[in-house]
C-alpha cells in the first residue's frame, strides 16, 4: 500500500493536517485530495478543537495536477467538498504556510479561517498562463479580499508577496521567517482553546454568513442566535467565571 499524501495527528485536541507529496509542490492530485478528505474525516471528531493545515516541502501547494488534468476528463467535485469542509467545520481552521503558493492552492490556504506566511513567502493565480481561469478558487477568496483588490494577479499571473497579501486580507498573519510561522500558529491556537467550542463555532457561522446578507434578515437571526448563546449552561458558566474571577471550565489553562 502506498504511503498517504496527507497525515493527520491528533495532540491535546488539535488535529495538525500535513500535505506530504513535496515530490510535486503538494499538487492537488486525486489522491492527495482523497487522502485530504480522509485526513478531514479524523479532524472533525468530536475530540479536536483546533485543525491546523501545513505542509513538508518549500510549496505548501502548488495548485492541480496539471499531469492528471492533461490526461483526461476533469472532475473537481472532491476539491470543492475540500474546500467546503474547511469553511464550514465548526473547528476553527488555521493554515500554517512555510513557502510557495500556486493557483488552486491559495483556494486552498484561503478556505481556511486564519492564515499564518512568513515574510518570504510569495503567491501567484497562474491559472491564465496556461489557458484557465481561477473560478473556483475564487468562492473562497472573494469572501477574504475584494475582486478589485485582485484584478491585476488574477488577469497577468504575477507574483505578489506576503506584505501585499496582508494587505488585501488573503493572509491573517506575517511572521518574519519559516520557524515564526509556528510560533504565531501556537499563540492562535493557545487563544482559540481559552474560547467557548460552541461559541467559536457559531463565530465561524457568522463570519461566513452575515456579510452580505440584508438588514432584514441578518438583524432577527444574530438577536435569535445572541439571546440562545446567553441562555445557554456554557455561557452561565462563562459569566460565573468571569465574576468569580476563574477560568472558564473549558479554558486549557484549567488543565
Amino acid at each position: 500500500m502506498a504511503e498517504p499524501l496527507v497525515r493527520c495527528d491528533v495532540v491535546d485536541e488539535i488535529a495538525t493536517i500535513t500535505l506530504d507529496s513535496p515530490a510535486n509542490r503538494n499538487a492537488l492530485s486525486r489522491a492527495l485530495v482523497d487522502d485530504l478528505h480522509a485526513a478531514l474525516d479524523r479532524a472533525e471528531q468530536s475530540d479536536v478543537r483546533v485543525i491546523v493545515l501545513t505542509h513538508t516541502g518549500n510549496t505548501f501547494c502548488a495548485g492541480a495536477d496539471l499531469k492528471e488534468r492533461s490526461a483526461g476528463p476533469v472532475d473537481s467535485s472532491k476539491m470543492v467538498t475540500v474546500f467546503r469542509r474547511l469553511m464550514e467545520s465548526r473547528q476553527p481552521t488555521i493554515a500554517a504556510v512555510k513557502g510557495a503558493v500556486r493557483a488552486g492552492g491559495v483556494g486552498l490556504m484561503a478556505s481556511c479561517d486564519l492564515v499564518v506566511v512568513p515574510a518570504t513567502a510569495d503567491f501567484a493565480f497562474t491559472e491564465v498562463r496556461i489557458g484557465a481561469a481561477p473560478a473556483i478558487i475564487s468562492v473562497p477568496i472573494f469572501r477574504r479580499c475584494s475582486a478589485a483588490q485582485l484584478a491585476a494577479a488574477f488577469l497577468t499571473g504575477e507574483k505578489f508577496d506576503a506584505t501585499r497579501a496582508r494587505e488585501i486580507g488573503l493572509v491573517s498573519h506575517v511572521a518574519e521567517h519559516a520557524e515564526g510561522v509556528d510560533v504565531q500558529v501556537r499563540l492562535l491556537v493557545a487563544g482559540l482553546l481559552d474560547a467557548e467550542p460552541e461559541a467559536v463555532a457559531a463565530t465561524k457561522t457568522i463570519l461566513r454568513t452575515v456579510p452580505g446578507e440584508a438588514l432584514d434578515t441578518a438583524f432577527p437571526r444574530m438577536q435569535r442566535l445572541s439571546e440562545a448563546l446567553f441562555e445557554s449552561p456554557a455561557a452561565a458558566e462563562g459569566m460565573q467565571a468571569f465574576f468569580e474571577k476563574r477560568p472558564p471550565a473549558w479554558a486549557r489553562g484549567r488543565r
